[in-house]
């Protein structure tokens, strides 16, 4: 089935590609590889929740992260189809890095971007298996809980 044909079937609608913030585009392509740059989970211009992960008042839910984390790798989806050509063009996943903007004691960081390696199953099968990297930081841009970069192959 096409990932166009998958989106469709799961019901996922791809957003437009997410503006630069700063100086870079949103993917690259090099070879039968595209680069993404990092994705923040923005949903019409905007971030949902800014803030850090963790458990307690004021702090954003693991359970939020990993949704936030879901949008950034649908994102990057965006990102890497505008480069190619479409996303249909998209083939597969090679690697996924995802960024958790964490309080110190929360170690939950795997958990979190197992919402991007998931969304990322679900619509490429197989070929959406990849390596990944989840890391705990201080802060991301924007104040971001989540950043995800992705590493596609294309045809």
């Amino acid at each position: 089935m096409s990932v166009s044909g998958r989106l469709a079937e799961l019901g996922i609608d791809l957003p437009e590609v997410v503006p630069p913030v700063a100086a870079y585009i949103p993917a690259k392509v090099h070879g039968d590889l595209v680069y993404t740059s990092g994705q923040l989970p923005m949903v019409d211009g905007a971030l949902p929740a800014v803030g850090k992960v963790g458990d307690g008042a004021g702090l954003v839910p693991a359970a939020d992260a990993n949704a936030l984390a879901r949008r950034s790798a649908l994102n990057a989806i965006a990102a890497a189809a505008a480069a190619v050509g479409g996303v249909d063009r998209l083939t597969g996943v090679l690697k996924v890095t995802g960024f958790v903007a964490s309080v110190p004691e929360f170690t939950g960081q795997p958990g979190v971007i197992n919402g991007a390696s998931e969304v990322l199953g679900e619509i490429f099968g197989d070929a959406g298996r990849h390596a990944r990297s989840a890391v705990g930081v201080p802060v991301l841009p924007l104040d971001s809980p989540v950043e995800v970069e992705v590493v596609f192959t294309h045809a």
